[in-house]
């Protein structure tokens, strides 16, 4: 019947073989038809119009044996062609007679399952044709013939795909016939059983088909029925999985979860699974298990009293005058923290984010306030109005020290005590419940002394020979100054503690000596005594007071052990079966201070500058679970922590839970640890914070808020820790610990410590925060060589570096590279000193004092983020922004545009260091904007900085880098320094919490060694806008401080800097895993082998057993066809076995 006379098989070459009985039949008007048409058209035509069962099974013969070569392209251009249709109204056409004829029912049906799989709209397809109800009544009639069932089944199974036909089936009760087909263990019909289940999962796509079947009780059912399979049918994997799916997508409704409960469900998958974990070969099994337990178990309320903030501050209200700058003399000692654009959202749907609209882009907004007053913020360049006497007086160099050194002239102060901003924030101060009246600084040096023997909260066994003893300071808050006095007063009040009788602190700093650079405990003290708090700290946190040195090498990455997710998902489903095992005691309340805890506890504490914990639950003997604290005045913004834990025993491994955490994904599930600081190791001369540390995963949890907050998803932190010591006292934190406190002693340690005939260096402050903190603002650059014309001209007329950082609190990796910054501009570098000589560095050190303070993650007191205030921040609740923003405008208007604004970020689920800055090309390129950009000129300066980081330094990778202006950071400091101020190196610098995957510190996580060094390479890079570079370049590129690989540093591609997917899921999906086409077609073909010898037993045919055999040997595909009687199959297959891997229709080769 059919030739193949050419090189390519073709379906018109079919169709010319079969037209003539076609033509015999139905006379001319089929041969126009056929010459008009394509091939496949004209067999679609042929079958639908139906004609004697040799024709039809010839057409579906030809169909299924190209379909089941080559890949899916061809099934999908059949469906184009009206494929899916014309299989449909066949089927209705031969299912419609009163004795169905099933050597077509099913090959039709078969074919239809492989070819609907592939097809998104054949359920409605279906619909229309009337075959939905139509397979339905067949599979009635067939329940009991399995091979039939079994290609109803499949049929059905595709129809689902569409909602509205699952919704059909279950009304006209597919799903009790359905359900009724699934039995107990059996040997019997496998294949149909397989079938069964997943026309049943299948129909349970819709929420009606769910309540349905919770309602009529199967849930019981399907739950006894996968421990009787699971007991009994060991090697049937694929059933039980088909079960475990059923169960999934029952789950979808909290009906369906509860009804699983009720039924001991997470018990029973408890137990299967255990038994399955024996075996390799029931992975799928397991984790399918695994996903529905996390689903089921209930869900908690946080053991909280309020989702509120445990913090809460009472914001100014009603008509507020827009305050002025900072109205009090400077301190030297004041801290600056810097702020910057975190941007940790996730990056997908970037291209609808971007801003497309170009006079956005191009045109500068009108400035948010009027010009007049601007010229308040001219004493925040003292540059410009400094006369450098000193210079002529290099024989009384104290004088000179005091003059160029100090944080403000006298002249100044006077002037700073006019505004009226002191009066204002004293007001806000006097409001807070911390805060009370003023007194002299006779008291406030008595409280001073006070605090010395009462600094640390859990010491005694460390700090004094009292096994029990336990301090807890007398608040000082009411005694102390609120931070008005000058750098004389400072160092009054630090010469009468050293005056004051020796105290038990002070002995200890004799005995242990802590010796870190650029780091004086006693000034810290000092600091810290003045630092307001929300709550009012009077404790500090030892690694704070004592300092942190490096280890001396570089930590690793923590490997993570396999499946470790899976063990801590089992331990707490075990913990949750087993509640009588557990503890479940507070032994950590942050609102109660007289709870007791037990003495074989740990002991928890975080009341201190930055500390971050809220509750403590003892679970089991050796695990904990913490509940942090939201930010201040808000319920959400939960990651960063820090707290003290002691009374440990040493050697036993400590598992700890931070059960309330809320980025969906965390540097913690690749690598990251957190860190950890020991009192004892400090003592004995190793002051480290140091990664720790093991069996590591961050994963979605069965929490929920404590009062019905919309946020419903919470994650766990899980990490172990076995201590080195008993009674030892160690903190542990997310990140590196950086205080407001500090940040104020280390700018009074770097002001003594420059050569003031060298530096000019100059602290003031930029304005008060709500809480009635400073936020200074540091100026360095290098004095005049002389007060002539010449040089003084000179001075005035250099550049200025803008550079800001900390506006996240929870981002203290900012603050150490700011620090490192700081600490390289001060020092004796050669580099450094003509940076000084070619710029003027202004320095926002910390952005966000108040949130630093009291331990927030990313919001102010006001619970705004203040990298979202940029464009029109409010004067009274943001006001270190709105003052940052004014200063810039003030620059702009003198015109001293900043040559390079850089904002000091961190970032929580990216590695490396890396720069997102401002373009308006690669915007409108990337976003695919019809503006024709040939025309727009736009100077590609931007990329020079990241371009040299990528030489210098070798944390940073310069592919993560990116310079597209998005729609949601619009407000952010990097845009709007960008579009209004004119900037073009604008910038945020995001440096990971975790580590490196690329250069010479792959496989490192990041310490404050290495955040430090990206502080000074970013000063570096510096050099590379100088005017005469080369000549710079070839003075100074001698000293900086990098080998020659580090010089060749490339980063690698992109695209490997964004993490994939964690080798466990952190989420416990809604989607239960999808059957594939190439499963679905293995499955028809084997049913289609069983009903072969079925009707070869009941024939007894040896010839036909024979053509069978050929067939098998000739069909290699996955999807080998099994549609036909062997007969029919022999002699295609015979025709096709020579060119079946390419086939022309038309002309068209499709493989």
């Amino acid at each position: 019947m059919f030739a193949y006379g050419r090189s390519n098989f073709t379906w018109n070459g079919t169709l010319r073989e079969l037209q003539g009985s076609w033509t015999e039949r139905r006379g001319p008007a089929m041969t126009a038809s056929a010459s008009s048409s394509s091939g496949l058209e004209v067999l679609l035509s042929a079958l639908q119009s139906g004609g004697d069962v040799e024709s039809t099974l010839n057409i579906l013969n030809v169909l299924d044996e190209l379909l089941s070569a080559g890949t899916d392209r061809r099934i999908h251009y059949m469906i184009s062609k009206g494929g899916s249709e014309a299989l449909l109204i066949a089927l209705v056409n031969a299912g419609r007679s009163f004795s169905p004829n099933y050597t077509i029912l099913l090959p039709l049906l078969h074919l239809l399952a492989k070819v609907g799989h592939r097809d998104r709209r054949i359920g409605m397809k279906a619909e229309e044709a009337g075959a939905v109800l139509l397979t339905l009544n067949l599979l009635r009639h067939n329940a009991q013939h399995s091979s039939r069932a079994a290609a109803c089944l499949w049929a059905i199974q595709v129809f689902c795909s569409s909602v509205s036909t699952a919704n059909l089936i279950g009304a006209n009760h597919g799903l009790d016939v359905i359900y009724g087909l699934i039995p107990q263990y059996s040997t019997k019909h496998p294949h149909t059983i397989k079938a069964a289940i997943d026309a049943f999962a299948a129909l349970l796509c819709t929420k009606a088909n769910v309540s349905s079947v919770v309602s009529k009780g199967y849930v019981s059912g399907l739950l006894r029925l996968y421990e009787d399979w699971h007991s009994k049918g060991s090697e049937h994997v694929a059933i039980r999985h088909g079960l475990l799916r059923c169960l999934h997508k029952v789950t979808h409704s909290t009906a369906g979860r509860q009804a699983v409960l009720c039924q001991g469900g997470i018990r029973l998958l408890y137990e299967t699974t255990q038994t399955c974990l024996l075996s390799k070969g029931l992975e799928s099994l397991v984790e399918l298990s695994v996903q529905l337990m996390r689903k089921c178990l209930p869900k908690i309320p946080l053991p909280l009293t309020s989702d509120q903030s445990a913090y809460t501050f009472p914001l100014p209200g009603g008509p507020h005058a827009v305050p002025e700058t900072d109205a009090e003399p400077d301190e030297s000692s004041d801290e600056s923290d810097d702020d910057d654009d975190a941007e940790d959202k996730p990056e997908a749907d970037y291209d609808d984010d971007l801003e497309t609209d170009l006079n956005k882009l191009r045109l500068r907004p009108d400035p948010d306030r009027p010009k007049e007053l601007l010229p308040q913020y001219s004493r925040l360049c003292p540059e410009l109005s400094h006369d450098f006497q000193e210079l002529d007086l290099s024989s009384e160099p104290d004088e000179s020290s005091t003059a160029s050194s100090s944080s403000s002239s006298d002249e100044e102060a006077v002037r700073l005590n006019s505004f009226p901003f002191r009066c204002s924030r004293r007001d806000r101060r006097r409001s807070t419940a911390h805060s009370d009246s003023e007194t002299e600084a006779k008291g406030h040096t008595a409280a001073v002394g006070q605090l010395e023997a009462r600094d640390f909260h859990s010491h005694s066994s460390l700090l004094s020979t009292s096994p029990h003893f336990r301090t807890v300071v007398r608040e000082a808050r009411g005694k102390a100054p609120t931070g008005q006095r000058g750098d004389e007063q400072d160092d009054e009040e630090v010469d009468a503690e050293e005056s004051h009788h020796r105290t038990m602190i002070d002995k200890l700093l004799e005995r242990h000596g802590a010796c870190i650079p650029h780091h004086d405990p006693k000034l810290y003290r000092a600091a810290a005594a003045k630092t307001i708090s929300i709550p009012g700290f009077s404790i500090l946190a030892f690694p704070d007071f004592w300092g942190h040195l490096p280890p001396p090498g570089h930590e690793p990455m923590a490997p993570r052990k396999p499946n470790i997710q899976r063990q801590k998902v089992f331990e707490d489903v075990r913990r949750f079966l087993n509640a009588d095992d557990i503890i479940d005691q507070v032994v950590f309340d942050l609102e109660d201070s007289s709870l007791q805890c037990p003495s074989d506890s740990l002991r928890f504490f975080s009341k201190f500058e930055c500390g971050n914990l809220r509750k403590a639950v003892q679970v089991r003997r050796y695990e904990y679970d913490l509940i942090l604290n939201a930010d201040a005045n808000c319920n959400q913004h939960t990651q960063w922590f820090y707290f003290e834990v002691s009374n440990m025993v040493a050697d036993v491994p400590y598992r700890f839970n931070v059960i309330n955490c809320e980025k969906s994904n965390s540097q913690f599930n690749y690598g990251m640890q957190p860190v950890l600081y020991s009192v004892r190791e400090a003592l004995e001369g190793r002051p480290h914070w140091l990664r720790t540390g093991t069996e590591i995963c961050y994963f979605r949890n069965h929490f929920c808020p404590a009062r019905g907050r919309k946020r419903t998803t919470f994650y766990t932190l899980t990490f172990t820790i076995t201590f080195k010591h008993n009674e030892d006292v160690c903190y542990m934190a997310y990140h590196y610990p950086h205080t407001y406190s500090a940040l104020k002693a280390h700018l009074k340690v770097l002001q003594k410590s420059v050569d003031p005939a060298k530096v000019f260096f100059q602290q003031q402050n930029l304005c008060g925060t709500l809480a009635g903190n400073w936020c200074p603002v540091v100026t360095i650059t290098a004095c005049p060589a002389s007060r002539g014309w010449r040089d003084m001209h000179q001075l005035r007329n250099r550049p200025c570096i803008v550079l800001t950082g900390r506006v996240h609190p929870g981002e203290s990796n900012a603050s150490w590279m700011m620090k490192g910054t700081l600490e390289f501009l001060c020092s004796s570098d050669p580099v450094a000193q003509s940076l000084r000589e070619a710029f003027v560095f202004k320095l926002i050190p910390m952005l966000n004092p108040d949130g630093v303070i009291n331990g927030t993650n990313r919001c102010d007191l006001n619970s705004e983020d203040l990298n979202r205030q940029w464009s029109k921040p409010d004067p009274v609740l943001s006001p270190t922004i709105y003052h940052a923003k004014g200063f810039l405008y003030y620059l702009n208007s003198i015109g001293r545009i900043p040559l390079v604004f850089c904002d000091y970020h961190g970032h929580s689920r990216k590695k490396n260091v890396f720069l997102y800055g401002c373009s308006l090309k690669e915007t409108l390129w990337q976003s695919g904007s019809v503006v024709n950009t040939a025309g727009l000129k736009e100077d590609p300066g931007y990329r020079t900085i990241p371009k040299t980081l990528d030489r210098l330094a070798p944390a940073f990778s310069f592919n993560s880098c990116n310079y597209l202006v998005e729609k949601s950071r619009s407000a952010t400091a990097r845009v709007v320094v960008w579009r209004e101020m004119g900037v073009l190196r604008s910038y945020t610098m995001e440096s990971t919490h975790n580590g490196c995957d690329q250069g010479i510190y792959k496989g490192l996580q990041i310490g404050t060694r290495e955040l430090q060094e990206m502080g000074v390479k970013f000063c570096h890079s510096l050099l590379s806008l100088t005017k005469d570079t080369k000549a710079l370049y070839s003075r100074r590129i001698n000293y900086i401080d990098v080998d020659h690989n580090v010089l060749d540093h490339k980063s690698h591609n992109c695209f490997e800097d964004d993490e994939p997917p964690c080798v466990e899921e952190i989420e416990y999906s809604t989607d239960c895993p999808t059957l594939k086409g190439t499963d679905l077609d293995s499955d028809v073909n084997s049913n289609m082998a069983s009903s072969d010898e079925e009707d070869e037993g009941d024939e007894g045919n040896r010839r036909a057993r024979h053509g069978r055999g050929s067939v098998g040997q000739l069909q290699q595909s996955s999807t080998k066809s099994r549609l036909f009687p062997h007969p029919m199959r022999q002699v295609s297959s015979e025709a096709l076995s020579e060119k079946r891997n390419c086939v022309s229709i038309n002309g068209q080769i499709i493989s």
